[in-house]
């Protein structure tokens, strides 16, 4: 057993490793830049929003707060007759980076420290470096990018969107597992 304390460095490093990768995956390579499409009328919708004042926040339109409400006929109307929306509101303005760039990095660090406490639990100092591999990378591959997969199943995100980033969780877990295994104790 190797603890998590001793693990510091490949934590760390591989946090900072996936942290760079990412940007450069994000800025550089164009394969996310299809994940949205433009609404139409954005303008008039944008200007019809912007009148409601809608707060930052998660909505569900049409939206019920029980499950009983979904046989009420007035909700049935709306559900049919559509739109049904999943809509994120964010405060308006620039895109504030480095708040979700300090949250981008931290998630790496816990990941990392996930991946440090399965494969510190399951191998012992010295272990062969395919074996830290293997545990390290699943660990932070599953950290990644599993968890995805429910905001396709159940929220309807587009899968295309979710293979992308799932295949980025990949590279990401591959990375802390070459990490973990090169810095093993």
């Amino acid at each position: 057993m190797v603890s998590i304390t001793s693990l510091w460095a490949p934590i760390l490093l591989s946090a900072v490793i996936v942290f760079v990768v990412s940007s450069l995956i994000h800025m550089v390579l164009p394969y996310h830049r299809s994940d949205y499409s433009k609404v139409p009328a954005e303008d008039e919708l944008m200007a019809a929003m912007r009148k409601l004042n809608i707060p930052p926040g998660d909505y569900l339109i049409p939206c019920v707060t029980n499950p009983g409400e979904m046989k009420n006929p007035e909700y049935v109307e709306k559900r049919d007759k559509g739109p049904v929306a999943l809509m994120t509101v964010m405060e308006p303005g620039p895109p504030t980076m480095g708040k979700s760039l300090l949250q981008w990095f931290l998630y790496c660090v816990a990941v990392g420290i996930l991946a440090a406490y399965v494969a510190g639990r399951a191998l012992a100092p010295g272990s062969d470096y395919l074996a830290v591999f293997r545990f390290a990378g699943s660990t932070a591959f599953i950290g990644y990018a599993v968890a995805l997969w429910q905001n396709s199943i159940w929220y309807k995100r587009a899968w295309s969107i979710t293979l992308k980033s799932t295949f980025d969780g990949l590279i990401y877990g591959l990375l802390t597992a070459g990490t973990f295994g090169w810095l093993w104790p």
